[in-house]
C-alpha cells in the first residue's frame, strides 16, 4: 500500500509519545498502512511567530492528510487550532484521534468534516485516514 503523506499535529510537551508510537507502526513492516511524516518534529530556529507559522504551513501543504492527535490539553494549544484552521484553508482530509474518549475537543475541530478515530489503536487510526 502506498504510504499517505501525513501532517501530524500534537501538544508536544504531553502528547510525543503518541506521536513516537505512530511512526513505531509505520516502521513495522508487518502493518499494511504507512505515512510519510510532515510534521515540524523540530524547533524552527526562530522567535518570530511568522516565520514559525510560514514553516509549519509548508509542511501542511506538503501533506495531503492532517492528523490532529487529541490529548488531554491539546485544546487549551493554541499552536494546535492555528494548525487545523491552516489545514482547513489549505483544504487538507481532517483525521483526528483522542488519546482518551473523554479528552475536550479543540476548538478548530468543530464543523470541518473531520474523520474521527475514537481510540488509539492501528485499526481505528487507519480506518479514519481510510475514510477521509
Amino acid at each position: 500500500m502506498a504510504k499517505k503523506d501525513v501532517f501530524i499535529s500534537y501538544d508536544y510537551d504531553n502528547d510525543r509519545h503518541y506521536k513516537s508510537l505512530l511512526l513505531a507502526w509505520d516502521a513495522n513492516g508487518q502493518f499494511k498502512f504507512g505515512f510519510h511524516d510532515h510534521s515540524a518534529d523540530v524547533s524552527i530556529n526562530s522567535t518570530n511567530a511568522s516565520a514559525i507559522k510560514r514553516a509549519i504551513s509548508a509542511k501542511i501543504n506538503n501533506a495531503r492528510y492532517f492528523l490532529c492527535i487529541v490529548g488531554s490539553k491539546t485544546h487549551k494549544s493554541k499552536w494546535v487550532d492555528w494548525e487545523i484552521e491552516k489545514a482547513v484553508q489549505l483544504g487538507k482530509k481532517i483525521v483526528a484521534v483522542k488519546t482518551d474518549r473523554s479528552n475536550t475537543t479543540p476548538s478548530a475541530l468543530y464543523g470541518v468534516g473531520a474523520s474521527w478515530a475514537m481510540s488509539f489503536t492501528f485499526d481505528s487510526i487507519s480506518k479514519a485516514i481510510n475514510n477521509a
